[in-house]
């Protein structure tokens, strides 16, 4: 099997079970909750925060000594993050 189509198969399965996942979670956060948002990918040196161009941004919700819920999203923007959360966490 050929480097490439490994990494395609790899790639296509991380996308399968992160939709089985999201699908499968019905958890809402209520109390004290965490919310950051995170960078993963690469090494591109040099390249941190929003600039780090080519990495995959990944959003996390923490409720303290109690579960936890991350989703891939396609930016860390206000109108991705704030639906996320109005749909996570109770008022």
């Amino acid at each position: 099997m050929n480097r490439k189509t490994a990494a395609f198969y790899f790639r296509r399965l991380r996308e399968i079970i992160a939709y089985e996942l999201e699908a499968k979670s019905e958890a809402i956060f209520g109390g004290e909750i965490k919310v950051d948002e995170s960078y993963f990918g690469g090494r591109h040196k040099g390249k941190r925060g929003r600039g780090a161009a080519g990495k995959i941004p990944v959003f996390g919700l923490l409720k303290r000594g109690g579960k936890g819920y991350t989703k891939i999203i396609p930016d860390a923007s206000w109108a991705t993050l704030v639906p996320i959360i109005k749909r996570k966490v109770v008022p």
